[in-house]
């Protein structure tokens, strides 16, 4: 009996957190075909793609260029929420095989099948319904609660390509989680468009989500994506010594001077913001937080007021941003741009005010609970509690396992420790 062998894709996934999950859901709904780890094998690449800025736009396009230079020549599917802002010109300009938005993605078996290129963008208003039941390569499992979003800022196209806030049913999620549980994973991330905005509509809130996530059986620890500070809210700081709660919190600020923070239309407020992230620190947590620089109007008087202010806050870890335009949105417009090499150097500034306080953080020697997530070259690795990287020595095979460490070092951006 002559048997065809499967057809084999390779997913690249860029951007955030949510596309992470996404890709999972992709790949759990692949029946006809074999998915490879390596690009050199596959005859089809699904890209699954970020359009935060125009550079990541940029980033998409270099990879698809890429791709044309393989020996194989794999056909290239696009999705993700650069669908909405570059896909059509990568379609008419033969650049990709196909497109598809991220409501057809659980149809991602039938439409890998279809021989004709095809433009499927859909629609801005789906909640998939699949249920992942393993994360390739991952021993932490990521849940998406919530797509879209409901805030307006300036600078942010997402809104746009992901739609307004909704919320995943809590039985759905609950279900989602008790599967993988089941299969072996402690560690679960919550993530979404903007993950504070949970059950908003449904009457419900992250918090009571997050306390029956806590009753499943398996689960060891959770973490949150990022969240907005006005949804820290009074309901979700009794929680916050739970010990099935990680003991860091990512809050995007994105600005810490007022008038930057009104330029941006963000809806949190300096001092507020500094109050919330006194009271957390105070309570052990480490904190990490988002920061935009070089934002239109971000003058060197303002520049200097926000580094004032922000060696205030109690912080361990920034996702720091150069500003990029986005094409679409009102920041794109304003006047009062910043020079690259200016940016350049704000940027380095801020990264290396919170590389010396989360080294403050970690000399605070205390014990550690790790899971480790991977091998290389010898060297174990994982995640703490605090969400600080660690690297670990040992004799013993640890990957997928829970340790804990009391004796550690913390040397340059990672703590070094040995395991027997």
């Amino acid at each position: 009996m002559n048997f065809q062998a499967k057809k084999k894709v390779y997913f690249k996934t860029f951007g955030c957190r949510t596309n992470v999950f996404d890709t999972q859901v992709m790949m759990s709904n692949l029946e006809d075909f074999d998915i490879t780890l390596s690009e050199l094998d596959a005859d089809m690449v699904v890209i699954n793609s970020c359009t935060v800025t125009n550079s990541a736009d940029s980033t998409a396009r270099g990879y698809i260029n890429h791709l044309k230079k393989l020996p194989k020549s794999p056909k290239v599917f696009f999705t993700g929420c650069g669908v909405w802002t570059k896909g059509e010109s990568l379609f008419k300009e033969d650049k990709i095989n196909s497109l598809f938005g991220h409501s057809e993605k659980e149809k991602i078996n039938d439409l890998l099948k279809k021989e004709e290129r095809f433009f499927e963008a859909g629609d801005l208003e789906h909640i998939d319904d699949t249920i992942v039941d393993r994360f390739i390569g991952k021993s932490r499992a990521f849940i998406k609660i919530q797509e879209g979003c409901d805030f307006r800022c300036s600078y942010c196209i997402i809104p746009h390509v992901r739609g307004d806030a909704r919320s995943y049913t809590e039985d759905k999620i609950l279900e989602q989680i008790e599967t993988l549980a089941s299969n072996g994973f402690g560690e679960f991330i919550l993530t979404g468009t903007n993950v504070g905005s949970y059950g908003k509509k449904q009457h419900t809130s992250l918090a009571k989500l997050l306390k029956k996530i806590a009753m499943v059986k398996g689960v060891r620890r959770i973490r949150l994506g990022s969240v907005e500070p006005i949804q820290i809210d009074d309901e979700f700081k009794e929680i916050i010594n739970e010990p099935w709660m990680a003991k860091h919190l990512h809050i995007a600020l994105q600005h810490t001077s007022k008038e930057m923070l009104t330029l941006m239309n963000r809806r949190n407020k300096v001092l507020d913001d500094l109050e919330l992230f006194e009271f957390l620190s105070s309570n052990g947590y480490a904190l990490g937080t988002d920061f935009i620089v070089g934002h239109p109007g971000e003058t060197e008087k303002i520049w200097v007021e926000a580094m004032s202010n922000l060696h205030k806050f109690p912080l361990t870890h920034v996702h720091g941003f150069t500003y990029s335009k986005r094409d679409g949105t009102p920041s794109a417009t304003m006047k009062g741009e910043v020079r690259g090499n200016i940016a350049k150097e704000r940027f380095a500034q801020l990264t290396q005010i919170i590389e010396n306080k989360n080294l403050e953080f970690r000399k605070n020697i205390q014990p550690l609970d790790i899971l480790i997530e991977s091998k290389k070259s010898g060297i174990y690795t994982g995640l703490d509690q605090f969400f600080n990287k660690i690297e670990v020595q040992s004799e013993v095979d640890l990957v997928g396992d829970w340790i804990q460490i009391t004796d550690y070092n913390p040397e340059g951006p990672n703590n070094v420790a040995k395991f027997r």
